[in-house]
């Protein structure tokens, strides 16, 4: 596309304007074609978008994580899900990378960062996530996944709904255990006490999203991808969409697809098709597809 663009000559751009009438319509006082205002912003918006896809595509993923992370902060509350996302759904060495990268990028390390801006009561809980290291081989001690259990049981049925994410066995439980051991300790929540976590966690959304990062990564990126493509989903939300896609590409996307397609009975590259627009919607789809191509080899 740029090959030909930069060959055209002004008559070139003339016919061109002339021939796109749903793009430039002739001014009605004077001798000139004038952009629609409107789709003038959906241009705008749209090489944006690209150019952000692209900028993130092309990062090293400790950089972009690092990134990602300062801007949550920056932008407060509303913004904190970004980082129980990257605590949760990178691997132990991957959210190493991302804080020794925030480090080189603000010479401050994520951890004071997370403990100076955020206030209030997940001040605790995301200091502790961002910090964590866990364990990621395949050994688990049933004894502590029984007694884990129970211990997080007590402090629901027994706690504050509202101060959950406060207490001192929910955060060390959900912020040191490996993930193998957190999905058997679900397991044996159900089974013990006949609901599902998730269910006795209430309105708690920084746990319950914490619990879906972890344990069940597909369902989590699938229901953001859907917010993400809502028509009145909000400038975090939207930006969902460029990040899932980059940074999931090479990992799970292929498992992210097909639990879409499950959820919401639509492909997940066709949704993108229906709702984005441009050299950013062909971006994104050709990632999804490169994995699903990847996946069927």
């Amino acid at each position: 596309m740029l090959e030909i663009l930069v060959k055209w000559q002004p008559e070139d751009l003339s016919t061109f304007r002339n021939e796109t009438s749903y793009i430039f319509l002739k001014d009605e006082r004077f001798p000139f074609e004038k952009c629609e205002e409107i789709l003038l912003k959906i241009l705008k918006r749209e090489f944006k978008r690209f150019k952000d896809a692209v900028v993130q595509w092309t990062m090293h993923p400790w950089e972009r994580d690092a990134r990602m992370a300062r801007k949550a902060l920056k932008r407060g509350s509303q913004a904190y899900g970004l980082l129980i996302e990257l605590a949760c759904t990178r691997s132990s060495d991957e959210l190493l990378g991302a804080r020794r990268a925030y480090q080189s990028l603000y010479s401050e390390s994520i951890e004071e960062d997370v403990a100076c801006r955020v206030e209030g009561i997940q001040r605790q809980f995301l200091v502790a996530l961002v910090s964590s290291y866990r364990y990621e081989g395949s050994r688990k001690n049933d004894v502590a996944i029984k007694s884990d259990a129970q211990k997080l049981n007590k402090a629901i049925r027994n706690g504050d709904k509202t101060m959950l994410i406060k207490d001192e066995e929910i955060v060390r439980i959900l912020t040191t255990r490996s993930k193998p051991h957190l999905e058997a300790v679900f397991k044996c929540y159900y089974d013990d006490f006949g609901k599902d976590i998730g269910e006795d966690l209430g309105e708690e959304s920084g746990l319950k999203d914490t619990i879906y990062c972890l344990c069940a990564p597909p369902a989590y990126f699938s229901k953001t991808l859907d917010s993400a493509m809502k028509a009145n989903a909000n400038k975090n939300e939207k930006e969902a969409l460029t990040r899932v896609i980059v940074t999931r590409t090479d990992v799970d996307m292929k498992d992210i697809a097909e639990e879409y397609n499950k959820l919401y009975g639509t492909p997940l590259t066709k949704k993108i098709e229906d709702v984005a627009l441009g050299n950013y919607k062909d971006f994104l789809v050709t990632l999804v597809q490169r994995a699903l191509n990847k996946g069927s080899e």
